[in-house]
């Protein structure tokens, strides 16, 4: 027994017999370095440290494959970094969780954008339609790149393909991705541009196709238009019934200020916009059948009635409110929401919205959250179609599936549901 207190785990000799002999315990091999013998040719080495008055022990490996210089060596690492401060344990478990961790991928956001975002969309045909899009386009490209490797070249060798062939599948395959990469930056994956982003990126390597124009008119969120509804609801004067119906007919401005009750048919629940009043293409223009929604004939019942039959009679009698009457009137509701809370009626730019945009709302609220066609949605906005379309379409203007997409329209943004239900939007499609 006395033979074994004489070893010491100073040198190798010793520390060979301490294990051969199977002498169990802690040994000092000098600087808070031990041995440690947990049985007869079993042993590790622990490096013994105090910090912040607490002692601690922390493993540095076995002795099989660490013999006691590289041990050494191992512990003098360690005091330097107990000298700056750094508790050597936990900086080695931060380096071994980075080491571990697994690289985030484009097709890892893209999943967890689709779980977050897809309780707001309409139906299950929706949820698919992303998940099919970015499967068959992006992933094969940047599926497994992290968002700080994808660059321009790679949305051009996803888009190009398909860029002039299948405009609206290509519109919204740039506009999911440009979503995917902005969680990706939120999550401090990338730093920098997104190089899915139209303006000042794709916009100079990419025909502007009709589907893809950015409208330069600052536009609600389509998400807010609920909250900025019900502030319109409190304010209840002219220029807040007007905006009211520019934003459920999605209508211009001057089609909405012009417009006289001897317009109105509610029988068969249709407005009809002369063509006089109507924006047209080359010259065309023709008159534009409105279905009222159900949200419309009730906001239509709280107008009072006025002699000269406008809707909006401006402080002249006779004429109708100019077209000053809603941008004074959203210009002072962003300033009043502005001072409560720092934020007001902005878009994404941080720009002032216009009545005008609610038009870019309502036309982004239909791309991501309804199935229909994008023809429907340009006949609701009364755009000039082009030729061969409008040759197909000759024979109605849609007014029967527009108005199951208006009356959608009306209900999302009333807020009667938080999104549109399945049976009024998932049929407006070309079967």
């Amino acid at each position: 027994m006395s033979s074994e207190k004489k070893i010491k785990a100073t040198t190798t000799r010793g520390v060979t017999a301490l294990i051969n002999q199977g002498v169990t315990g802690m040994h000092s091999a000098g600087d808070g370095l031990y041995l440690r013998v947990r049985s007869k040719g079993s042993a590790s080495w622990v490096f013994r440290y105090t910090l912040n008055g607490k002692a601690k022990n922390m493993g540095i490996g076995s002795t099989d494959g660490l013999p006691l210089a590289e041990a050494k060596a191992e512990a003098v690492k360690l005091r330097a970094l107990l000298s700056r401060g750094i508790d050597p344990q936990q900086d080695r478990q931060e380096k071994e969780a980075l080491a571990a961790a697994e690289i985030v991928t484009f097709d890892m956001v893209a999943a967890d954008y689709i779980a977050i975002h897809s309780v707001n969309w309409v139906n299950a045909k929706h949820h698919q339609q992303w998940i099919n899009t970015l499967a068959t386009y992006a992933s094969p490209v940047i599926g497994q790149l992290p968002p700080a490797e994808i660059t321009i070249k790679h949305m051009l060798k996803i888009l190009r393909p398909i860029w002039n062939e299948k405009k609206e599948t290509a519109s919204r395959l740039r506009n999911r991705i440009e979503l995917v990469l902005k969680l990706a930056r939120s999550r401090k994956l990338f730093a920098g541009e997104n190089v899915a982003a139209w303006d000042g990126v794709l916009e100079f390597e990419l025909a502007n196709n009709n589907v893809n124009k950015r409208r330069h008119h600052p536009a609600l969120p389509w998400a807010q238009s609920g909250k900025f509804w019900q502030a319109l609801e409190s304010e209840q004067d002219i220029g807040a019934k007007a905006l009211q119906l520019t934003m459920l007919t999605a209508l211009r401005t001057k089609e909405v200020l012009g417009a006289h009750w001897s317009e109105f048919d509610l029988v068969t629940n249709v407005w009809t916009v002369p063509a006089v009043r109507m924006k047209g293409r080359k010259g065309k223009k023709s008159d534009h059948r409105v279905p009222l929604s159900t949200a419309t004939l009730e906001l239509l019942a709280t107008i009072p009635k006025v002699s000269s039959g406008y809707l909006f009679e401006g402080r002249t009698a006779g004429k109708p409110a100019s077209n000053m009457l809603m941008l004074m009137k959203v210009r002072r509701m962003d300033a009043a929401k502005h001072q409560q809370d720092r934020i007001g009626w902005r878009d994404k730019n941080g720009d002032i919205i216009t009545p005008h945009g609610f038009r870019s709302t309502f036309r982004d609220w239909a791309a991501e959250n309804t199935l229909t066609d994008n023809i429907v949605v340009e006949q609701a906005l009364a755009h000039a179609i082009g030729d061969a379309v409008e040759e197909a379409y000759r024979r109605g203007d849609l007014l029967e599936r527009r108005r199951e997409l208006m009356e959608a329209w009306g209900q999302y943004v009333t807020q009667q549901i938080l999104s549109p239900a399945k049976e009024n939007v998932a049929a407006i499609s070309a079967q």
